[in-house]
Parts: C-alpha cells; structure tokens; sequence
C-alpha cells in the first residue's frame, strides 16, 4: 500500500503538534503483517502514551484495528478523547504490556475477536518514559525541575521513588544504581543518600540532584553528562519494574503473533535494548541439537528478524526532534509455528483458563477503573 507520509504528518502536526519518535520507519516495518490480514488485523500498541503512533497506524491502515494499552490512566485518558473518532477500531487497555495476553484473553468487542480468531498483525512497544510523563514537571521525571520524588508510571503503585531513597539499605540502593543505571559511583552515592536522609526524608528532586553534583567527581561531571541522569533512570525503572516487565513480555508476544506478523521495539536505553535483542536472538534460533544436518521436526524456529542490529533514527529526525537520538529499533516476524501452536489456538487456551467469575475487559469498564 502507497502511503502518503508527507500528507499524513501534516495533519497530525496541525491537529496535535507532535509526531511519535521514528513513526513512518515503524508504520513501514509493521505494513506487511497488517497488509497481509486486512480486514481482520489487530496492531498492539502495547505503550499507548497520547496515542500519536497510534493515530497514524489508524490513519495509514484504515481497515486495521488497534489496541492501545498503557498503565498511566492519564495518558489513556487523553488517548481515548484523542481517538474517539475512530470508533471500535480503538480500544483502550489499562495494563502493564506484560499483561497483554490477559488482555487479549479477556476482551470483548470486535477487535479482541479478531485477535483471538487469527493472532495479532502487529505490536510495537515504545519503551521508557513518555516525553509526554517528561513534560508534566509534578510527575518526577525530570531532573532539570525541581518536583516530587514520584516517578510512578501508574498511580496506583504504592512505591515512589522517594520510598525507595528513604528506605533501602545501602547495598539494595547501590545494586539499584548500578544495574539499572549503569552507576559508576553507586556505593558512594547509596552511602551519601543514607547519610543525608538522617537529616530529613528525600522529598523533590532539587535536593537529590543537589546530592549528586556534590557526590560525583568533577572530571566526571564535565564528561559524563548530567550527574543526575542515570539516577534517575535506575529509580524510575525499579519504580515501575521496567525490565522485569520487558523480559515477561517478549515470550508472552512471541505466541500471540499471527504467522506474517510483526512486533517492533523501540529502546533508549542499552538495557532495554539488550533484553530485546537476546530474546530476539532466542526466537531466531532453531532448537535441534547442533551437528544434525537439518531441523527436526517442531524445532525450527518460529521467527526472522527484519532489521538488521538495530535502527536509529536518522540525522533529519535527530536534528528536529532531539528526543529520537537514543532510540534502537529491532523487529522480528513471525514465520512458522513450529515451536509453539498457533495463536488463535495459544488465546483460545488463555481464555479457557481464565476466572470466570471475572467481568471481561471493555474499554467503557476500563475507562471507570483507570480514571479513579
């Protein structure tokens, strides 16, 4: 299909004054697979966010449905009134992506049916925090802003970044700081935090970030970037257990996707990206025993990948938009289903399993739960 990407983003930057991180690089990895079902293709957007991805997947394909899901009610919020003009072929999800397949399971409406009846035709998972959660100063994000310690993707998580500063011992804080930061000065840091909430619980960020410029050595200041940023990325990822989540999602997605169906992850950070692309490489692989000259039955694999390492964002995109630099792009496409059954038939067993004294998900309940 011809898509006119020129025209396409005009219109939505006049109707919203934002186009999503590589969107026209991700519309053309996922085409084939929606292309492919037609009528009956289903795209996860498994990060919703303000819903600008998928605006333009709703646009570009205008026979595919989409299922939005996201853990922040206000970002689904502002989604739902963003899409309401496309009717049942948008329905949003308020889950984790890790609960995708529950999802899937779950609901009812004309595109949930779809997916059940052939597997979904694509996913994208738009990893880390949203530059819209980065652009509200009071949700804690940001360390160029002085605001509360929060940092929850969703509020109805008990943990906020300022419970973990205040309570973790100094070898939690510390493994917290280094593997999901990449913290050089972990320890010294985690022993500077102990030492200062003595005096006084952490509350904003100014006086954390005030902490770290004292905590982290001059030479390395000059040369390492912001001294706050990769604090606050290793708070802001144990606060929303952003890697454990990843690593739950990939073999959950692996069987829902339609033979001829996409999934595309878009990481900004080494961490994220790593995770993607060692499962991507475990999909990739065959399971017959090495020496044999061919695969045994059921163990060829299930997948391809369709780029080659991962994708940047290209120099006019950087330029125009600075947030697209660190972002990796890595696809796979479903091409068998030798190593694990169809997907109709993986959701058809999901299903069954379920409670059935549970209400199923629909995006008018979904929106009572999620607004609260």
């Amino acid at each position: 299909m011809a898509v006119d990407h020129e025209q396409v983003q005009a219109d939505l930057v006049a109707n919203h004054g934002h186009v999503p991180v590589m969107r026209d690089r991700v519309t053309d990895l996922l085409a084939p697979g929606v292309e492919a079902l037609g009528r009956d293709a289903v795209i996860i957007d498994g990060t919703l966010g303000a819903g600008g991805h998928t605006e333009h997947f709703l646009t570009v394909f205008p026979e595919a449905s989409v299922i939005g899901l996201d853990r922040d009610p206000y970002a689904l919020a502002q989604a739902r009134e963003r899409l309401a003009r496309f009717g049942e072929r948008f329905v949003g999800v308020h889950t984790r992506f890790d609960g995708v397949g529950e999802a899937l399971a779950r609901g009812e409406g004309p595109a949930f049916e779809a997916a059940r009846a052939g597997g979904v035709a694509g996913a994208l998972f738009d990893l880390g925090v949203s530059s819209m959660q980065l652009d509200q100063e009071e949700r804690g994000f940001a360390y160029r802003v002085d605001a509360p310690l929060d940092m929850r993707m969703d509020p109805t998580l008990e943990t906020t970044a300022a419970d973990i500063l205040n309570t973790y011992s100094h070898g939690d804080l510390a493994r917290v700081l280094k593997d999901y930061g990449d913290e050089r000065f972990a320890g010294k840091i985690a022993a500077a935090v102990l030492k200062e909430r003595q005096k006084a619980p952490f509350e904003t960020s100014a006086r954390l970030v005030e902490l770290l410029y004292a905590t982290i050595p001059a030479a390395t200041r000059r040369t390492g970037g912001h001294p706050a940023k990769r604090t606050f990325q290793a708070l802001r990822v144990e606060v929303n257990s952003e890697l454990d989540s990843l690593t739950q999602l990939i073999p959950t997605m692996a069987q829902i996707l339609a033979v001829g169906g996409r999934m595309v992850f878009m990481s900004y950070q080494s961490l994220e990206d790593t995770i993607v692309k060692k499962a991507f490489k475990q999909l990739v692989t065959s399971t017959t025993p090495p020496g044999l000259p061919m695969d045994l039955p059921g163990t060829a694999p299930d997948y391809r990948l369709v780029t080659r390492g991962a994708e940047k964002a290209t120099p006019a995109e950087q330029e125009q938009n600075p947030r697209s630099a660190p972002v990796r792009v890595r696809a796979a496409e479903r091409i068998a289903t030798d190593q694990a059954p169809p997907a109709a038939d993986t959701l058809a067993a999901w299903r069954a399993e379920l409670d059935p004294t549970t209400p199923p998900t629909t995006d008018h309940d979904d929106a009572k739960d999620a607004n609260r």
